[in-house]
């Protein structure tokens, strides 16, 4: 079946989304206020509550939530057959990431710019703010442990790219003074920017001297370089720890000098790469080669497995961290979560769309296809180099090199997994911010202490779990986990604007279908995960840190989910 079909089908579907169902959604629904004043003026600090215009705050807010698990999870799902993993995106972004994803974001709009966790105590109690907020502290914990472990072996795996990303980082602070002092707009210099990186990239592709190789510097591959280390070790954990020291800083800066520039920048890295992935697709129309739905997967099961498997491009829930964490301390208008909101959703629908065409049109037989995915580990172990391969070859449609295209489809991948990473220390901190007022710790509330645990606690998981990948074997341990606790988080979220609608007397039924079917899914796999699979009580042999991870967030949240069933009950009474 050609490629073009499908794809133009699926993006007409997420133009009727945005247009129609989001536009519904904030008139009936969420009845957004061009007049409401938001947090970003109300409370307005120079630092974390800064109004952005709403093309800027759209780039922090796509790039943040458009990290690599957008690209990981299709590339897994695959597994199962094309036609599975499409559905679940289109349909899934549609009518659950853009109602969550918005929804979450006039929630905390409405409420001070309030992250959800924070949220959860005026909306169902004390006990289930507590609970929701370590579920998110574990979810944001293992986000940047494993987008740790993304960006380093990328780095590692294409060496061509290091140089661009680092170039981009003063760049964008420069660009974001520019804007502070009201000396420029930052359109014209982000695109230069933008320039500048593909152009470092492509000719550091060309150019060996221009690679920053650590592994090939440290002695060579299979080579003992330090304390016992390998060379890919050693390389694994000095950009593990360049990259803590980067967040640290890019985390507690003002969100004009570094985030918001350098996320339009990413975001127009995201806006072309998507563009020249879609064109070279309609212009050469690749045939589907893998199958629309595999027979051969006796070994694990899609259902329930698929739909957490896509986690983001379908729905997820660390949008709503994002979209009540930072975006909606930027947003200047009411009016403009729609298009933050639903619209950065559809943005990453779209991503993990191409993400599933550039690994089904990529080789040239069903029976290679089912070689490279011959079991759902296979799948796993190949997914992210499989699509920046594949990506790269559909971008050969438009006559671009091979090479150069890997180097600027890494280029983007990493951008926006670094974009995930610093955001997510930035709600860490949040977090450990919000526990430390709660409990009484003042150091935990100060801004540097707060920052440094979440760094430290992040490079600890990341590099300490012993397993197959030797050092830094951490993240990719962790990626089981990462679905589930992110689709248990999006479920709770869901259920804090469900309870917030039904008090203002709104129609609750566009919330409430997509947070049962995703509770339901869900709560099945983490109940299958944890007591069949991770505690050793089936065939597979126990896991320690998964087992235990997972058995916490799963009690929290049905603990949750009792306090507000007896919630219910005492205002049915009323």
């Amino acid at each position: 079946m050609p490629s073009s079909i499908v794809a133009a089908i699926s993006l007409i579907l997420f133009f009727i989304g945005y247009r129609y169902y989001s536009k519904f959604l904030a008139e009936k629904i969420y009845k957004l206020n061009p007049d409401y004043m938001t947090p970003a003026h109300s409370l307005r600090d120079g630092v974390d509550y800064v109004p952005a215009n709403k093309y800027v705050l759209l780039g922090h807010h796509f790039t943040s939530i458009a990290g690599a698990a957008p690209i990981v999870g299709p590339a897994i799902a695959v597994y199962w057959g094309w036609m599975p993993a499409m559905l679940w995106v289109v349909l899934g972004t549609i009518f659950a990431a853009g109602v969550h994803d918005f929804g979450t974001m006039v929630l905390s709009v409405r409420n001070k710019g309030k992250s959800v966790g924070t949220l959860a105590d005026k909306i169902i109690g004390h006990r289930a703010k507590l609970l929701f907020l370590f579920i998110i502290l574990i979810l944001v914990l293992m986000v940047n442990a494993v987008f740790a472990w993304v960006i380093s072996s990328l780095f590692i795996n294409f060496p061509a790219t290091v140089l661009s990303i680092f170039i981009q980082i003063p760049l964008a602070i420069w660009i974001g003074f520019r804007a502070y002092r009201k000396t420029g707009s930052m359109i014209i210099p982000s695109v230069l920017v933008l320039i500048v990186m593909y152009a470092t990239a492509i000719i550091a592709s060309y150019v060996p001297v221009l690679q920053i190789d650590l592994v090939q510097y440290f002695g060579g591959e299979g080579a003992v370089a330090l304390l016992g280390l390998s060379a890919t070790e050693l390389a694994f954990l000095t950009w593990i720890v360049v990259l803590m020291v980067y967040v640290y800083f890019a985390s507690t800066l003002p969100v004009w000098m570094l985030l918001q520039p350098r996320d339009l920048i990413n975001a127009y890295q995201l806006v072309l790469g998507l563009g020249i992935l879609y064109l070279a697709l309609f212009v050469t129309s690749p045939e589907i080669t893998a199958p629309a739905t595999n027979p051969d997967t006796g070994d694990v099961s899609w259902f329930p497995l698929l739909f957490i498997t896509i986690a983001c491009g379908a729905i997820s829930g660390f949008h709503g961290l994002v979209s009540s964490g930072t975006s909606a301390k930027q947003l200047d208008k009411d009016t403009d979560a729609r298009f933050v909101g639903y619209l950065g959703a559809i943005g990453e629908g779209s991503l993990a769309l191409i993400t599933i065409v550039a690994i089904v049109t990529y080789f040239n037989t069903t029976g290679d296809f089912l070689d490279h995915y011959h079991s759902f580990d296979a799948a796993g172990a190949a997914g992210l180099t499989i699509f920046v391969e594949g990506a790269a070859y559909l971008a050969t449609g438009l006559k671009i090199p091979l090479q150069a295209a890997e180097t600027i489809i890494g280029v983007i991948v990493i951008s926006f997994a670094a974009t995930t990473l610093d955001t997510s220390i930035r709600l860490m901190r949040y977090i450990i911010n919000e526990l430390g007022q709660e409990y009484k710790v003042p150091v935990l509330r100060k801004l540097h202490p707060s920052t440094a645990i979440a760094v430290g606690a992040s490079a600890a998981l990341v590099l300490l779990p012993e397993g197959p990948r030797g050092l830094g074997s951490g993240g990719y341990l962790l990626w089981p986990l990462f679905g589930t606790s992110n689709q248990l988080l999006a479920g709770i979220s869901l259920l804090l604007v469900t309870i917030w609608l039904k008090r203002k007397g709104r129609s609750i039924i566009y919330t409430l279908i997509p947070m049962l079917f995703l509770l339901f899914m869900t709560l099945w796999a983490m109940i299958e995960q944890v007591v069949f699979q991770w505690s050793g009580y089936g065939e597979a042999d126990a896991n320690l840190l998964l087992f235990t991870f997972g058995a916490i967030i799963l009690g929290f949240t049905i603990w949750i989910f009792l306090e507000a069933i007896v919630l219910f009950r005492k205002e049915r009474e009323k």
